[in-house]
């Protein structure tokens, strides 16, 4: 097999560690059209499920790849479109846990979660990351501009239904956009609506590649920052560009500083580690381990410390 069509990677992540990528849906094929997306505008708007590639296809590559003895963390079922509106998403899931004991995870946009089978869909996989954009019907047109089909209180009543009942980690993504959303009137809007809602991890995003709308820019350092302390959430743009930081020399103080307020798992704290030239990473992991002020959440490989 010379050339992969669905299967991609491995590409590695701050957030996942080494990520083996399934596309399952075509290039921009998605029921929302927002102006940051790194594609561009949405050319192909539907809100309708069907399956656009044979699931023996995407099998296929993925067995090949597994035949390859190639290493990889996580299987992230993302797609250049909107996942969930392939309709063979959950027998995709299936066949990957036939195939491997890797977590899965799916990156959404949320916007099918009222779908009871979307819901019972994605309650397969390990790790759900759906984006949290818009707080109210005002923003959600103007942010995430999505089909005429979906309006903003289904859709936040879907993701609430789903945080209810779903069992695996539920990542959150929030993207802030100048202007749009990164104020502190609407980042207290953000703050009120997730008490409503039950979820592993926040992070925070913002703009960084070249948006649909070229009017879009990123938020300012300050207003993420102020995002991250109201929200309690998790910078991506820091934590790519900079990675996690702290001022305390010593390196296993220094992670203690950190999970004080924000959980690392352990993909997390080695790029920390690494940026900070320290040679034996795999100690520090074992003292965490060990430490009795430490909780230490194993989830399908995915060990997660904070501090109690």
């Amino acid at each position: 097999m010379k050339e992969l069509k669905y299967v991609y990677g491995p590409v590695p992540s701050r957030r996942l560690g080494i990520s083996l990528g399934i596309s399952p849906i075509p290039k921009k094929t998605c029921n929302y059209s927002c102006i940051y997306c790194q594609l561009g505008r949405t050319d192909r708007m539907t809100n309708s499920r069907r399956v656009f590639f044979p699931l023996e296809d995407i099998v296929k590559e993925l067995e090949y790849v597994l035949a390859n003895d190639i290493y990889f963390d996580v299987i992230t079922i993302v797609g250049e479109g909107e996942p969930t509106l392939c309709e063979n998403l959950g027998a995709i899931i299936g066949e990957i846990r036939k195939r491997t004991d890797k977590p899965v995870a799916v990156i959404t946009n949320g916007a099918l979660l009222y779908d009871p089978q979307v819901r019972k869909e994605l309650a397969l996989a390990d790790i759900v990351s759906p984006t949290l954009d818009a707080f109210d019907e005002d923003s959600f047109k103007k942010i995430n501009r999505p089909h005429g089909a979906l309006a903003y209180g289904k859709v936040i009543q879907g993701l609430k239904g789903f945080a209810d009942n779903y069992r695996g980690q539920l990542w959150i993504e929030l993207m802030l956009v100048k202007g749009y959303n990164d104020d502190d009137a609407s980042l207290l809007k953000y703050a009120e609506l997730l008490k409503e809602i039950r979820y592993d991890r926040l992070y925070i995003n913002t703009p960084v590649r070249p948006p649909a709308e070229a009017s879009v820019r990123e938020a300012d350092r300050d207003r993420i920052e102020r995002a991250t302390e109201l929200l309690g959430g998790i910078s991506i743009e820091l934590l790519v560009s900079q990675g996690f930081h702290s001022e305390v020399p010593d390196d296993y103080q220094a992670i203690l500083s950190i999970i004080k307020r924000h959980p690392m798992n352990q993909f997390e704290i080695e790029g920390f580690l690494n940026s900070r030239g320290t040679n034996d990473t795999d100690a520090i992991i074992r003292r965490l381990k060990d430490d009795p002020d430490v909780d230490t959440l194993d989830y399908k490989g995915y060990i997660t410390f904070r501090l109690q």
